[in-house]
């Protein structure tokens, strides 16, 4: 009896067939179970994302839609307290200033009013943003370690 002695680092047997199946039927595994999930949360996410901010730049276009009415606002009672004070001088002149503190007051009102109903919208998508990157993490984390997470 011979006893044959191979040296070679790498032998294609069936142990390599074997072994590659094995890790061909791994990455099909993985791929199902948890890439493609962890794919579509991010996608849904980025679309969420993507909305969030249009509907931001929407609201932005309303502030600024808002604004340019308010002054052209401005202006027609500054025209009309003009054309008053001219006509009726001095009462005409107390009618204007008194229009024209009041068209200040209101702008000065509905612009504060528009500044804080956008920063409440903010501050609730923000708020939003966060529950669901932690619900995503949460997600994310539970997929890898293969276990659930305790709520502490």
């Amino acid at each position: 009896m011979q006893i044959i002695s191979n040296i070679a680092l790498i032998s294609i047997n069936e142990t390599m067939v074997v072994q590659l199946v094995s890790f061909l039927l791994f990455v099909f595994i993985i791929n199902r179970v948890m890439f493609r999930p962890l794919q579509d949360s991010m996608s849904e996410r980025e679309d969420y994302m993507t909305a969030l901010s249009r509907e931001i730049k929407d609201s932005e276009q309303e502030v600024s839609d808002l604004v340019s009415r308010m002054k052209t606002q401005e202006a027609a009672a500054r025209n009309d307290a003009n054309a008053s004070r001219m006509a009726l001088e001095e009462e005409g002149g107390r009618e204007a200033a008194d229009i024209l503190a009041e068209a200040n007051r209101e702008i000065a009102e509905l612009k504060r009013k528009t500044e804080a109903d956008v920063q409440s919208q903010l501050n609730e998508a923000k708020k939003y943003l966060e529950e669901e990157s932690e619900a995503l993490a949460r997600q994310v984390m539970e997929k890898v370690l293969g276990r659930r997470l305790s709520n502490g």
